[in-house]
């Protein structure tokens, strides 16, 4: 099944089982259905259950909270993560603080999709993560799933999660494919993913990262290098205990942002490692290069994280030398996005 697909499947195994669930949102109901991943859904439910939006962030969003404290559970679709920025008051003054300060009285169980772009000239304004900056937010659970198969349970269980979950996917994933049960399934937060088992470095990636960081690992392959590859998968809550056992097994340590690293989730797992854990490692990070995102291929190679980078800096790290250019990976998610439309 694909990325895509699993969404679907979702989506479509729990309105079936919960009369409550809608999905709304700009898009959701055109012909392609949104990557695939709303397709046909206003057919097959109901127009009153799959409808399309007005391009109004904010009250879209404030619509979906009112709807979730009166009992129902909406999913919003944001084609563009970009424009939750739009919505900020609603999903930072409200969605996330009405069951603080309700005194538990009140739930918010709210699913807000939000979509990443990358390549085909997205630019400044069409590709950002802001995934710390939903993480920094008490209230909010933040998940970014990688594996169709991940991507379907973490759907499920946030649908039926009571408050708010900021559900994160990336464009460049919904054609992948994975083995996936065609029914009803749930993965818990909190729980990251072990990839591949190493003893030579640990490289955790979130999001589309997490296919730079498999291919890096193949490249290290070349130089009879082991990496454990970790995909974080829960952005919040956080599971830093498999970071920890293994950063304590290779002693080295490197984070693949799918964001910009000033002030981002590789500083909060390197806090913890040293603040709480007390562990010695060394360790780096590779993000987006601090300034907005370029629009013409050429910059954009230079702008995102690579195999490659990876690659060069687990060898630089673990061997202590810099007589190694890896050969050249073509991703093939890369090679084959062609826009949205």
């Amino acid at each position: 099944m694909s990325y895509a697909d699993a969404i679907l499947s979702a989506t479509k195994i729990m309105l079936k089982k919960n009369k409550d669930v809608f999905v709304f949102g700009q898009g959701v109901d055109d012909p392609k259905g949104h990557y695939g991943t709303t397709l046909n859904l206003h057919k097959d439910f109901g127009n009153n259950r799959c409808f399309d939006t007005p391009i109004c962030e904010e009250s879209m969003t404030g619509v979906g909270i009112g709807a979730a404290i009166a009992g129902m559970s909406p999913i919003l679709v944001h084609q563009r993560m970009d424009f939750l920025m739009l919505a900020m008051n609603q999903i930072v003054n409200m969605a996330s603080k009405i069951h603080y300060i309700s005194d538990g009285k009140l739930c918010v169980p709210l699913v807000i999709r939000a979509c990443i772009g990358r390549s085909w000239g997205q630019g400044a304004q069409h590709s950002q993560s802001l995934l710390s900056v939903f993480a920094h937010i008490p209230g909010l659970k933040v998940i970014a799933p990688t594996t169709p198969y991940d991507v379907k349970g973490t759907l499920i269980t946030a649908i039926e999660d009571k408050n708010p979950v900021i559900f994160i996917e990336h464009r460049m994933l919904y054609k992948n494919q994975g083995l996936v049960p065609e029914g009803y399934y749930k993965i818990e937060f909190g729980k990251s993913r072990i990839l591949s088992k190493g003893s030579d470095i640990t490289i955790v990636g979130m999001s589309f990262t997490v296919v730079d960081c498999i291919n890096a690992k193949k490249l290290l392959l070349e130089k009879s290098l082991k990496a454990e590859v970790i995909d974080l998968l829960s952005i919040q809550p956080l599971d830093i205990n498999k970071i920890v056992i293994s950063v304590k097994k290779t002693k080295r340590l490197i984070i693949v942002e799918n964001d910009w690293i000033n002030c981002g989730i590789s500083a909060e797992i390197i806090s913890r490692l040293v603040e709480k854990y007390k562990i010695k490692f060394e360790v780096k990070r590779i993000g987006y290069l601090f300034t907005p995102c370029p629009t013409t291929a050429p910059l954009e190679k230079s702008f995102y994280p690579s195999p490659e980078k990876i690659a060069t800096l687990s060898y630089e790290m673990i061997t202590k030398k810099k007589n190694w250019t890896p050969k050249k990976i073509k991703t093939k998610e890369i090679e084959e996005f062609k826009g949205p439309f």
